[in-house]
């Protein structure tokens, strides 16, 4: 394993005063939605308007460059309490462009770490896409692809959405894909985000047929929660892990809603739409491979609104048309994987 790896080391285990000592890596896997994060030029073909110096949120190169910094420390401090590289890979949604996720790691705050990208142009009405962060001491890239969001009946353009980034490599010796997704907003009825479901779930499982011993980790905006049919019936993610066999899918988030936490909130009430499921083979008990460790909602005092209409709200960049220089609606979510280092 990487001597850079090695300086991700979660702790130094003892498993009983007569056994040997076992040391474990960690890894961390985030998603954060980043709330229309458009530079100030446009772009042909995209409806990105209203992010001009001219458009209705007058968006200059201040309020450009302001967006950045925040978005760029939030990306900073993901999984840093646990790991002082960072996250290993970051997916991301609703950025404009690869300009913008260039922009990004030119921060201050994210220049040192590393990163690099993985980014195609999408087909979205809006002119948002996917992209993924991944820093290349802990995940090597092998292979990348976008595979379209095929809606219903392809003549219709209404809901013409964003497609699935897929990203595949090896992490701490063993294979593993990611899928970052933005499935259709809830101005589309549930079909909509069903068929995302599906589609997302054929390529998983063409994934596996290929290769059954491929790690999958399924994550983004599904604009629906763990209990909706999208994500429990469709995509087929599973609340309990008893019940989840080697080529299902596992999803952790199911209790976290249930305890009252989600990523964005809605006339007052949380949803937790921003998941990062993954295969059961990610819940080996043994530890040889990639081990599902925990997930938790990231958030800060910052990231808050604190006071007026929005008040305990995320803090997002604009709340009822007004400017508030914030962060996002969204919440970002992190996974740990583990293994153990011989």
């Amino acid at each position: 394993m990487k001597k850079c790896v090695l300086l991700a080391l979660l702790a130094i285990l003892s498993m009983g005063a007569s056994a040997q000592e076992k040391r474990f890596a960690l890894y961390g896997v985030a998603f954060y939605n980043l709330e229309n994060l458009f530079d100030t030029t446009h772009d042909e073909g995209k409806n990105d308007y209203e992010y001009l110096p001219d458009g209705k949120n007058r968006w200059d190169d201040a309020k450009y460059q302001s967006k950045l910094q925040n978005m760029s420390k939030v990306l900073s401090l993901l999984a840093t309490d646990k790991l002082p590289m960072g996250a290993a890979v970051i997916g991301v949604s609703e950025v404009e462009n690869r300009r913008v996720l260039e922009d990004l790691l030119k921060q201050p705050a994210l220049a040192e770490r590393g990163y690099e990208i993985v980014h195609y142009e999408g087909e979205d009405r809006r002119g948002v896409d996917c992209g993924l962060f991944y820093n290349p001491k802990m995940f090597t890239l092998t292979s990348s692809k976008l595979s379209p969001y095929i809606p219903e009946n392809p003549a219709d353009t209404t809901y013409k959405t964003r497609g699935f980034l897929i990203a595949s490599g090896e992490m701490a010796g063993d294979r593993i894909t990611f899928i970052v997704n933005h499935w259709p907003s809830r101005g589309a009825a549930s079909p909509a985000r069903e068929r995302a479901g599906v589609q997302v779930r054929a390529l998983k499982d063409s994934l596996l047929q290929v290769d059954p011993a491929m790690k999958v980790v399924i994550m983004g905006d599904m604009n629906d929660d763990p209990m909706d049919k999208s994500m429990a019936e469709a995509l087929g993610a599973k609340r309990k892990a008893k019940d989840v066999e080697e080529h299902d899918l596992f999803n952790p988030w199911w209790n976290t809603l249930k305890k009252g936490y989600g990523t964005l909130m809605y006339r007052g009430k949380w949803n937790l739409f921003d998941q990062i499921v993954f295969t059961g083979n990610m819940l080996s008990e043994d530890r040889q491979t990639l081990t599902f460790y925990k997930n938790e909602i990231f958030k800060r005092d910052f990231m808050f609104q604190t006071d007026g209409k929005y008040k305990g709200y995320p803090k997002r960049t604009h709340a009822g048309g007004v400017w508030t220089n914030g962060y996002s609606d969204h919440f970002p979510t992190i996974v740990y994987f583990i293994k153990e280092v011989k």
